[in-house]
């Protein structure tokens, strides 16, 4: 991390920060879900709609680079889910989920939280 670069502390504020890499980077219907209200296992999710394999590994390659850059740890990612159509980011406080339009609209994750 940089002179320059400021740590980001809050979860809301980590979540914000990188569903603007994610607009930057063309990610698709980017939307930051609060989940605080609900007692989960995280305060937010992060979704984002991805235009092919290359885009999502794109976009998760940005995802990691911006954490590594403000010394946000990682928890686990998953590597491969549903033939690449899904990657899940888990930063603890925020879980990045990025969605192929098909995936995303199967698992509908808005729907199931109610988010509508």
């Amino acid at each position: 991390m940089s002179a320059q670069t400021k740590k980001i502390t809050t979860a809301k504020a980590i979540a914000t920060a990188i569903a603007e890499v994610l607009h930057q980077h063309k990610g698709e219907n980017v939307l930051v879900l609060d989940l605080q209200d609900l007692g989960e296992w995280t305060d937010f999710f992060i979704i984002a709609t991805t235009t092919s394999d290359t885009h999502l590994e794109g976009l998760a390659r940005h995802v990691k680079s911006f954490c590594s850059e403000h010394g946000i740890e990682i928890l686990r990612q998953s590597t491969r889910v549903q033939r690449d159509e899904w990657r899940i980011i888990d930063l603890g406080t925020t879980v990045i989920h990025l969605m192929s339009k098909q995936a995303r609209d199967f698992y509908d994750l808005e729907r199931l939280y109610e988010i509508r």
